[in-house]
């Protein structure tokens, strides 16, 4: 957001540093430590914010900032796992210095298909076409999560201006109401510290502390679905195959199904499916789970059904379905469907040229699992929420919510650490603001701003994933077919499905600032989805998007020299 929009309050050097011995007269009477920002959750978000405020020089000169994380860090920190062993919580992201860049995947290319009508879209990098520049080889790339935070706080320990404070709960948060208290948040901590902030960011999650000190209500619901996160094996892509860098989602009634590539012999799963059967899939033999995963890719959906209600019967009866008796039911129903022997969608043919000669059509689905990486597999309820406002009020005032704190989506799309690090860079250019012209970064004034940028292009995301998601979850011939030639339709306009992805930010398009620094978090993959939505009418903007560049934009700003 830039810098203009944000409103300007007169020229005042408001900042604890100055007011340090003032602050320490009126409260001797009390051992409160004062710290300018606190921010409560050490996620993806927590720390990208806390990096992004030390980076920029005006706030790490004259303002002290604080994160506060329940969990120990020092795993993240030092996390160093085996080459062969991938976390099952990908993300998106770009080069950085402190990115361990071998254990990133670029992605290249995304198909997505009707899981009821097989109607197919292809978005690939090589389409995309800049005016004077070649096509990128890329669209995203691939790293865990794990990753990217320990990255975050490498960084950390070069940000001298923030404090970083893990192994501490937040026991509780009161309001200073005492006399020139300013009504400043005090977060007692279980340390026995207890931390007054002049402003109180809460990037603690769904069930956020900091939301319920100030008071924020959220609508939303719950979703009739369970996503099962696992990290899949399978054998490298041969010579006559593509290579393994292009992610696959298939919609099915039930949820879709992703395989995002990790490395040449592992990707990672996300199945939104009913909750039942993810509890009994993660019960079950892992091999099971694998050849569940295969048939997911590969099985019309009338014979998945079956399948299913077979494997919950038989579990609710105490009956062991062996993964073998599994694969002879899956290989009589392709039999029954007249699947071609010969085919990548025979589960029989793939099991047989693994590491062979591998059939025609091999590119057009993921690699054939061979197996599930031990102790990956889990599962979480999926939600859509929304808080009522961004921003604390009355008794809550002086606090500001980012992230899942804010906002939580289906992840069918991809785009929570996408809208996460879009409130990071709208809060950081607020706050950047207030300390340049004086002001209060507590402030309703410096706060709203923040608000009026995010809150609205949010919704309008999560307006559109939530619309995609009942969209494929009906099975009604109308709307299938409609769908399905929207989509038909779509893929064979390359320009068009070239400027969507432009728009959703696969081309990398930075702002830089006067002093040449990138400041950007490429927020705009996040809002020109929403655009894309309502002009284009089209199912194609949330699979886009799922390739978007934000968290690429903040390693590159992040990696960059301290601004100014």
């Amino acid at each position: 957001m830039p810098i203009s929009r944000c409103l300007k309050s007169k020229p005042f050097a408001f900042s604890l540093r100055h007011a340090r011995q003032t602050s320490k007269r009126a409260f001797s009477a009390t051992a409160y430590e004062d710290s300018d920002v606190v921010i409560v959750g050490g996620g993806p978000a927590g720390l990208a914010l806390a990096n992004a405020l030390g980076a920029a020089r005006p706030i790490a000169e004259r303002l002290k900032v604080t994160l506060i994380e329940a969990g120990d860090l020092s795993k993240i920190r030092y996390w160093n796992p085996l080459s062969s062993a991938f976390s099952n919580r990908p993300t998106d992201t770009g080069a950085w210095s402190h990115v361990d860049e071998s254990r990133t995947m670029p992605i290249g290319e995304m198909q997505v298909w009707d899981g009821l009508s097989d109607a197919r879209i292809t978005f690939s990098a090589s389409d995309i076409s800049v005016a004077g520049k070649d096509a990128p080889g890329e669209m995203a790339r691939l790293t865990e999560n794990l990753n990217l935070q320990r990255a975050l706080l490498h960084s950390l320990a070069n940000r001298p201006s923030i404090e970083l404070v893990d192994k501490v709960r937040v026991q509780s948060i009161q309001q200073d109401e005492r006399e020139h208290g300013g009504r400043w948040p005090l977060v007692y901590l279980s340390d026995g510290r207890a931390i007054r902030a002049r402003l109180l960011v809460g990037a603690d999650g769904f069930n956020s502390p900091v939301r319920s000190y100030a008071g924020i209500q959220s609508y939303g619901w719950a979703y009739d679905a369970q996503a099962i996160v696992a990290t899949l094996n399978h054998h490298p892509r041969t010579m006559l195959e593509p290579p393994n860098t292009i992610a696959y989602q298939r919609f099915l009634p039930t949820g879709p199904i992703a395989f995002l590539p990790l490395s040449p012999t592992t990707s990672s799963l996300v199945w939104s499916t009913k909750p039942h059967l993810a509890k009994t899939l993660l019960e079950a033999d892992p091999s099971t789970l694998a050849t569940m995963v295969n048939a997911a890719f590969r099985l019309p959906n009338i014979s998945l059904r079956y399948i299913y209600e077979r494997f919950l019967d038989n579990h609710t009866s105490g009956v062991t379905l062996t993964p073998e008796d599994l694969y002879s039911e899956i290989s009589f129903r392709e039999r029954s469907h007249g699947v071609n022997p010969h085919s990548a969608y025979s589960s029989m043919t793939m099991r047989a040229v693994l590491g062979g000669v591998p059939p025609s059509d091999a590119g057009a689905l993921p690699p054939f699992v061979t197996s599930i990486q031990q102790g990956t597999a889990a599962s979480f309820p999926l939600r859509f929420s929304h808080a009522d406002t961004y921003i604390g009020e009355g008794q809550g005032t002086r606090t500001v919510l980012v992230g899942d704190a804010a906002h939580t989506v289906h992840p069918l799309a991809g785009q929570g650490l996408n809208m996460g690090l879009g409130d990071v860079e709208a809060l950081v250019n607020c706050i950047e603001t207030a300390v340049i012209h004086g002001g209060d970064v507590g402030s309703h004034t410096a706060l709203f701003p923040y608000a009026r940028a995010r809150y609205l292009e949010n919704h309008k995301v999560m307006s559109a994933v939530d619309k995609l998601h009942k969209l494929y979850s009906s099975t009604a011939e109308p709307i299938v077919w409609a769908r399905s030639v929207g989509v038909e339709v779509l893929n064979e306009l390359d320009t068009i499905k070239a400027a969507i992805m432009m728009t959703a930010g696969s081309t990398r398009n930075h702002r830089q600032d006067s002093q040449g620094a990138s400041r950007s978090v490429a927020v705009s993959g996040v809002e020109n989805l929403a655009k894309g939505v309502s002009a284009l009418g089209t199912m194609a903007e949330g699979f886009v998007d799922v390739v978007g560049v934000g968290v690429q934009g903040i390693l590159r700003q992040l990696s960059s020299s301290s601004r100014r």
